[in-house]
């Protein structure tokens, strides 16, 4: 039996995709495999000009230790996680509370206060600068972790607020109001009834956060001077002298910056994907 027209086209297509998928991939990964390869080659092969090419000898140990020996990468690896962790915390657990009040109560102002926080995430943030540093040397929290991260947490709880409140909102009506009449409090309606349902949504945000944070430069240079606070991020800098540029250092310490948010997203991908699709069979 010869095949239909539609059943040739549909043929076409999963063929034309399975050869794009592959050619698609390696120029997405190319990039990072040129990262690599400079992070095992020696200074020698950048200082003649072999950046591209096969490395001359592979020194994966050595590059990659000297990035531990020369700096301060894991004082810069704990302070990362110190800022991330409880920024990731406060902007899901606040953003958890207002998006369940603004999503179950209805009152007046709830409409025009979605529209604050939504607002807020098309502000940039670099016009912000100057009054985020003003504000933190009032409050004598400039230069410290603490300080960043209450700056992280205030500016991701919108983006957050957004994200639970359409999911919260999305969940079935019924279920609050059947346990409202059954004498249940508003706190463990929020705590046993809808955090469970919309735990992979959490779990997707936290993973979203986690990465935002960990991977921020720009506040972390604003608000943080002293190398003792630096975050991986910007810690990477001390890797380059002023006459010295030393590439294969630097890309190493940019590997090992990438490495736990893409750990933290392999470790939760069942969650993350159950996250973002939560919702999309509605129907």
């Amino acid at each position: 039996m010869f095949p239909t027209p539609i059943e040739k086209s549909t043929s076409g297509k999963q063929w034309a995709y399975k050869l794009a998928l592959p050619i698609a991939l390696f120029f997405w990964l190319l990039p990072l495999l040129a990262i690599f390869m400079t992070s095992i080659r020696p200074a020698s092969d950048i200082a003649v000009g072999n950046v591209f090419g096969f490395p001359s000898s592979f020194q994966l140990f050595q590059n990659y230790g000297e990035v531990f020996a020369k700096t301060n990468a894991l004082q810069y690896l704990i302070n990362t996680l110190l800022i991330a962790v409880p920024s990731m915390v406060l902007s899901v657990g606040l953003a958890c509370l207002t998006g369940y009040a603004l999503a179950i109560y209805r009152f007046k102002w709830a409409l025009p206060l979605f529209f604050l926080f939504v607002a807020g995430n098309f502000v940039p943030f670099q016009i912000l600068m100057l009054p985020v540093v003003d504000i933190s040397v009032k409050m004598e929290i400039i230069n410290t972790v603490p300080g960043l991260v209450l700056f992280h947490a205030a500016f991701q709880t919108g983006f957050c607020t957004l994200f639970m409140r359409n999911f919260i909102k999305a969940l079935p009506y019924e279920l609050i109001e059947s346990a409202r009449l059954e004498g249940v409090g508003e706190f463990k309606i929020f705590w046993y009834l809808v955090l469970p349902l919309v735990k992979p949504a959490i779990a997707a945000l936290c993973v979203l956060i986690f990465t935002f944070i960990w991977n921020d430069f720009f506040w972390a240079t604003v608000l943080l001077q002293e190398d003792s606070s630096l975050p991986i991020t910007v810690g990477v800098r001390t890797l380059n002298g002023e006459f010295v540029q030393q590439w294969h250092l630097v890309s190493a310490a940019s590997l090992l910056a990438a490495m736990p948010p893409v750990l933290m997203f392999f470790l939760m991908q069942k969650h993350f994907i159950a996250g973002l699709t939560l919702g999309a069979t509605k129907g």
